[in-house]
């Protein structure tokens, strides 16, 4: 739809306004509800925003509402609804479409709409429009806060943002172009200053009754000086101050040397004749693309700008590397709007900037404001401290913002933007503007403090001491500037930023170092992360020193002296156990596990000659592990408890590995040995020295960032060039580092400053290139490979071996290396290697570090040696066997498998398997592996069963027992997670006895649901798990590999059933399975459970005197008397799975004689062919249990016959 084309309706609305005649506008009618329409219209507009468009097109805010707003501002009801539409079409137009468009369509729309506000902007720059907004906000002022309505309030808050709306359109920059002349802008101030509405904003700053409105007063103050430089509108009318006369000058004579240089070049260009030779010429010495001189086709006048990239197409730069555009420009507007300006920004300093900044601030911190109005506040701040520093300096104007807290708060924010920034990547410019706003504020508070420490009063001077104290001293400030260094990308950030940053952190290091000047020595925060490890346990101190026995000779020797101080001490019957514990309580090893630390710990005391400790220790691990005796029987004698402690002592234990070694290992088992690793931030105070914090900017990072900047530098003020000069003057000059200067693009720079016919206004740029120019060359005759390191970038290590001599920094740190090996040493470790690389059951590099008595080895040094000596091919052949194994290997497989199958009906099959197994895994990775070979299909499975007594197999009814094949209570497991807690499988006992007294026996369970009626889905349960246990037998041999069968109930009373609480807790003993939260529908029958477990499970299900109490009601009925055909079909249904579930009884050898007597006395009765069931099992067992029902005794003609019935069901 062409959008200048107005809809009609939207056509009819608007010509039922008015017209205008002459000056005076004449409403019609149905003009408020025209208007009413309108707004109307707009609240359904489409996301081009049509209506909003046509609207613009039409020019009806400049032809219609507009006079209507001046003309008849007297109807109540129509001006507000002249207000409601204009705030409506003067919302700003981001936020009309969400964010900047990128289709090319929806951009159009875009500008489009921007296009019309900057229209409305023009037409609302009149004293009459804003006369009649400034007149209705007096009347509605004037109100106390008892008279005024919610309607006023609304009406003022409507004004107050189309005030923000105008305000907030952006200039057109083809017409706004030339300063110190009127732009639509500086005409809309003109027009607020004329109406007095600057007065009334002034009074909502000031009074405290109208705290409410803060936040729109300090929106429309920034949007009035959105262009303007405080600096600059301080210093307005007072006429022209020396230095900027100076500044002028010193502009004017560069441009002036430039064009002087530029003439001379002309001229020299021109020769006193003119050259008739128009050929080439051949360049000797400068080669060309390949190997011959290169040839030059222009005249010998221009030979001198010859460049090889002359004809070359430059390389685009792709949009999202291009660096990011200045958004923000600052112009002079007229002299009588800077003069109006000028007395503003003093009456609000006077009298609002405190009140509103405070109450702004408590809007902020206690959430009242909208989100990001807090970057309102950082331009207040920044601004109005800028205009009081350079008009007249009064610290009691800006003392709400001059604290701490506002240090604080400001860095506060900075910090936050700058994280946003690297993780909000969509909007990294959003946030990086917003981090400007918050930098510009930091900015203006160090200045101000600055300016403080000059102050005449010395009350100033100690308020400025204070805050100087409390910002050094904290580390977050200190770090700021760093860390904004080198996260700074240019693809977001402008070179704005960039410059702000270079200013501020010259003020900040300035102010640092007179700081600390007049100090002396100053102490400061220090914050260090420190990470502990997780503390495992090592041995005594006197193993770890190395002063024990390690040979089996020494043992032999230690052991008489042993013998006889145990000898003692087994007679002695006062020896306590109470104060040794042989475990470890608090440790994340389960105390079974333990057993082996105990015996390491005996061992230890045995080596250490502490006989009493080793006899008191092995006792109580005795009392704590009596299964196996493993520490000896209860019923041990001295004499073989002295025998045993010393097949202790020369036995090869496992140990763990010592704190060297553990360190040297871990890049290399970082993916074998789990750690726990916490980041504890430690707070200590240190003596600050300036020059070791001016080191942290001695790296790449911030030089390329002050490089950037310095390209530009005849774009720069002479302010921002002497920053930058200043730091690589610290750098190079004060920490002696003037080669991270040493880089080409660096001297390419250089060399376009020396050849700059302005050279001479840049004199400190000029000074700073030659001397780092001459350390270069000076290097470069000492050191040739200088020339090949003016390619790269370099840090402090490579520009301290570039001047110190390369390798310098392998002879500081040769002392943390490890010691060499000597040749006697290498043939002492060959010999090592080779006794003892095919002992089975030992560690090679174990035995080698308790047999290597000379200079102290790491096992990792030793690795490595070996590796490096041809003895081994790699490091991983020297990994640990034990818990630290990942892979599996494929017999390790087999191996779980089979010890699965073997223990899978033991009570703890999980503590079997770790038992048995070869290569011995944590408790975790078992299960992992058993999850993923299928062989269980939850952890649950794996958990200790619970002892129970087993009745008899056979119960005195024939049924046997439901406890004998469910030795587990899955009711109680259910409500364990589903991890590997050992303690909750080692101390549920008792937990689980309590539970399981509670919970109904399987007798009662059975009878009760008979009773309420669920006969039939019991009957339908059995039959699923005899028909699961034939089609397991069917298969061959049952090996545990089936699959889960579901319990698919397909009539309404089996659904009912299986919704039951009391019928799923029967289930849950039966062991069948619940569904899969998420993933499963149907109950399972586990593919664990074999043939035998199903029958017995269906066998417990059976209640014959049940079926006794219901032979007399399932007799035939007289057809009148209740015998409906559904009552009929129950019955038959019930009839034929009673003797269907006899038969495979039979088949399994579990029925009883009685129960044979009362299916083959009930007589059958043929069901009512009404209706066909849904269950297929129903069906066959209504055919068999009508036909067949003697026959069923036999089974292999039962089977034949079901076989039969399927396939006709198939057919």
């Amino acid at each position: 739809m062409d959008l200048h084309m107005m809809n009609c309706e939207l056509l009819a609305t608007c010509s039922a306004l008015g017209y205008l005649e002459g000056d005076t506008y004449h409403k019609e009618p149905d003009c408020l509800e025209s208007v009413k329409d309108l707004i109307r219209y707009l609240r359904h507009e489409d996301e081009t925003r049509d209506v909003r468009q046509q609207l613009g097109a039409a020019q009806i805010l400049q032809s219609d509402l507009l006079p209507i707003l001046t003309q008849h501002h007297q109807d109540k009801p129509l001006f507000d609804a002249v207000i409601r539409l204009m705030v409506n079409l003067t919302q700003p137009a981001l936020l009309c479409f969400g964010n900047l468009p990128k289709e090319p369509s929806f951009r159009h729309h875009f500008l489009q709409v921007l296009t019309y506000l900057q229209a409305y902007k023009e037409a609302f720059a009149s004293e009459k429009a804003f006369g009649v907004l400034s007149e209705t906000l007096y009347e509605l002022l004037q109100l106390g806060w008892e008279e005024r309505q919610e309607e006023d309030n609304l009406l003022i808050e409507r004004i107050l943002l189309l005030v923000r709306n105008i305000l907030h359109v952006p200039a057109d920059l083809d017409q706004e172009k030339i300063d110190d002349d009127a732009s639509a802008h500086d005409q809309l101030l003109w027009a607020i200053h004329l109406s007095g509405l600057d007065d009334l904003l002034l009074f909502l700053a000031s009074s405290s009754a109208e705290e409410q409105w803060s936040l729109h007063v300090l929106e429309i103050v920034s949007l009035m000086f959105r262009d303007q430089n405080p600096e600059q509108l301080a210093g307005v009318g007072q006429g022209r101050l020396a230095q900027e006369r100076s500044a002028d000058f010193a502009e004017l004579e560069v441009l002036r040397q430039r064009e002087m240089a530029e003439k001379k070049t002309r001229a020299l260009q021109r020769g006193n004749r003119h050259s008739r030779f128009g050929g080439s010429y051949i360049v000797q010495g400068l080669k060309s693309i390949g190997e011959r001189d290169l040839i030059f086709h222009k005249g010998l006048h221009n030979l001198r700008n010859y460049s090889s990239d002359l004809g070359k197409q430059p390389k685009k730069v792709p949009k999202r590397r291009q660096a990011a555009r200045e958004l923000s420009i600052q112009r002079r507007s007229a002299l009588n709007v800077r003069l109006f300006l000028r007395d503003f920004c003093s009456e609000f300093l006077e009298n609002c900037y405190n009140r509103l900044m405070g109450s702004v601030k408590d809007h902020l911190l206690r959430e009242k404001a909208q989100q990001h109005d807090e970057t309102y506040y950082m331009w207040a701040l920044a601004f109005f401290m800028a205009f009081n520093r350079a008009a007249s300096f009064r610290p009691g104007l800006v003392s709400e913002t001059l604290s701490v807290r506002t240090f604080h708060f400001i860095e506060q924010n900075l910090t936050n933007y700058y994280e946003m920034m690297l993780t909000d990547r969509k909007e990294a410019a959003s946030w990086a503007r917003r981090m400007h706003l918050a930098l510009k504020a930091y900015q203006e508070l160090l200045a101000t403090v600055n300016e403080m420490d000059i102050s005449p009063d010395e009350a100033v001077r100690e308020s400025s001491r204070i805050i100087k104290n409390n910002i050094f001293y904290v580390m977050e400030y200190r770090e700021l500037f760093l860390a904004l260094f080198r996260k700074f990308d240019e693809r977001c950030q402008p070179r704005s930023f960039l410059r702000d940053l270079v200013e501020t952190t010259h003020l900040f290091l300035k102010m640092l170092e007179r700081f600390c000047r007049s100090r002396g020595n100053l102490v400061v925060q220090n914050k260090q992360k420190k990470r502990r490890k997780k503390k495992k346990k090592v041995l005594d101190q006197a193993i770890v020193s190395g002063n024990v026995p390690s040979s089996p000779e020494e043992v032999e020797a230690v052991w008489p002296a042993l013998a006889e101080q145990l000898q003692c001490c087994a007679q002695n019957s006062e020896l306590s156990m109470d104060s040794v514990v042989p475990f470890d309580a608090a440790s994340e090893v389960p105390v079974e596990e333990q057993r082996a630390e105990a015996m390491v710990r005996i061992q230890d005391c045995l080596l250490a000659g502490q006989a009493p400790q080793a006899l008191t220790l092995l006792r109580s691990a005795r009392e704590v592990w009596p299964e196996g005796d493993v520490f000896g029987s209860q019923d041990i004698s001295p004499e073989e408890e002295i025998q045993l402690l010393k097949q202790i002592l020369s036995a090869p234990l496992p140990r763990q590995q010592g704190p060297e070694e553990r360190g040297a290992e871990e890049e290399e088992e970082e993916e074998e040995e789990e750690e726990e690793e916490l980041q504890v931030v430690q707070v200590s105070e240190k003596e600050f020295n300036f020059l070791d914090y001016l080191k942290r900017f001695a790296c790449s990072t911030v030089v390329r960032a002050y490089v950037l900047l310095l390209r530009s530098y005849q774009q720069n003020s002479a302010h921002t060039n002497h920053c930058i000069v200043k730091m690589l003057h610290r750098l190079a000059h004060d920490l002696k580092m003037e080669a991270l200067l040493f880089q080409l693009s660096v001297f390419c720079l250089f060399n376009r400053l020396l050849s700059d016919p302005a050279a001479g206004a840049y004199k400190e740029l000029v000074t700073f290139a030659k001397y780092i120019l001459g350390k270069f060359f000076a290097l470069a005759a000492v050191n040739q490979k200088a020339f090949v390191e003016l390619l790269f970038w370099k840090n402090t290590a490579v520009v301290r071996e570039m001047t110190e001599g390369y390798g310098s920094l392998d002879d500081r740190s040769s002392s943390r290396r490890a010691p060499t090996w000597s040749p006697e040493e290498e043939a002492h470790l060959r010999e090592l290697y080779l006794a003892n690389k095919d002992v089975e059951g030992q560690d090679v590099v174990e035995a080698i570090l308790a047999h290597l008595n000379t200079v102290p080895r790491t096992r990792k040094q030793i690795i490595h040696h070996l590796v490096q000596m041809g003895l081994a091919d790699s490091v991983k052949d020297f990994q640990r066997k034990g818990t630290h194994i990942v892979l599996w290997t494929g017999d390790q497989e087999l191996e779980l498998q089979r010890l699965f199958e073997e223990f899978r009906d033991s009570d703890d099959v999980l503590g079997h398997i770790m038992k048995n197994i070869t290569a011995k895994r944590s408790r975790a990775r078992i299960v992992d592996k058993l999850l993923a070979l299928g062989l269980v299909a939850e952890r649950r499975e794996l958990y200790k069963k619970r002892q129970k007594k087993l009745a008899s197999s056979i119960l005195p009814n024939g049924a046997e027992s439901l406890k004998d094949f469910c030795q587990e209570d899955l009711e109680e497991e259910e409500n364990l997670p589903e991890e590997d807690s050992e303690e909750e499988e080692e101390g549920g006992s008792e937990a689980e006895q309590v539970q399981g007294s509670l919970v109904l026996s399987n007798e009662n369970l059975g009878q009760s649901l008979h009773q309420e009626g669920f006969s039939i889905p019991l009957l339908w349960l059995q039959n699923c798990l005899i028909r699961a246990a034939d089609d397991r037998e069917e298969d061959g041999e049952w090996t545990g590999c089936s699959q889960a069968v579901p319990l698919v109930p397909l009539t309404e009373e089996n659904e009912e059933a299986m919704e039951n609480e009391q019928f799923q807790q029967l289930l849950r003993k039966l062991g069948v399975r619940p569904p899969a939260s998420g993933q499963e529908t149907f109950w399972r029958i586990p593919a664990k459970l074999s043939p035998t477990q199903l029958r017995r499970a269906a066998a417990s299900l059976s209640q014959p005197e049940e079926e006794q109490k219901l032979q007399p009601e399932l007799q035939p009925k007289v057809p009148g008397e209740q015998g409906s055909d559904e009552e009929h079909c129950k019955e038959h249904r019930a009839q034929a799975l009673r003797a269907l579930l006899l038969a495979h009884k039979k088949k399994a050898g579990l029925a009883s004689p009685e129960e044979e007597d009362a299916v083959g006395k009930e007589p059958l009765k043929a069901a009512p062919k009404k209706r066909q069931l849904l269950d297929s099992d129903e069906e066959q067992e209504e055919d068999e249990g009508r036909n067949r029902a003697p026959e069923l005794g036999a089974p292999g003609i039962q089977k034949k016959k079901r076989y039969q019935i399927e396939d006709d069901e198939d057919d």
